[in-house]
């Protein structure tokens, strides 16, 4: 259908892995394979893995990078610690957004405002159907007087 997608399965049925052209293989945040779906059986051989014939393909993949000897490196590796005294310190980010929380502010509002001139009537029939609420509502509290002290005003209520 000359349409790109990236899908992540787990656990895909042998019927559906069938049905892509291209494989990306991904462990643990690494790329482990990327080409043709026809190819990556034989890529892994080459690697040293033989797929069993009571095994899918797509099981077969994600087992056998979980041995392979570059994962365990990977792996060995991501056990040590970072030490950040050992980098540039230019290299590192220290703030967690490239520009300040007013300036954040005034292009959200630059934005809003942007966006209700464009609906603006939209935005003056909510205002003036709130107008005409809140005067409907504020009606109820005019001429209303509230008598206390006297026994007789208790029964008018």
């Amino acid at each position: 259908m000359d349409e790109t997608m990236v899908i992540a399965l787990l656990q895909l049925a042998p019927e559906t892995f069938d049905l892509f052209n291209d494989v990306i293989l991904l462990s643990e945040g690494q790329v482990v394979y990327q080409g043709p779906r026809e190819n990556v059986q034989e890529f892994f051989e080459y690697m040293g893995f033989k797929c069993p014939d009571r095994k899918g393909i797509a099981d077969f993949l994600q087992e056998a990078f979980n041995t392979f000897h570059v994962r365990l490196r990977v792996c060995e590796d991501l056990r040590i610690p970072y030490d950040k005294s050992k980098v540039d310190p230019a290299a590192l980010v220290t703030e967690s957004y490239g520009i300040s929380n007013l300036e954040l502010f005034r292009a959200c509002f630059s934005r809003e405002w942007l966006l209700m001139k464009r609906d603006s009537f939209v935005y003056l029939f909510k205002a003036t159907q709130l107008i005409i609420t809140t005067i409907i509502a504020l009606s109820v509290f005019l001429r209303m007087e509230m008598k206390y002290g006297e026994l007789e005003d208790a029964s008018r209520f």
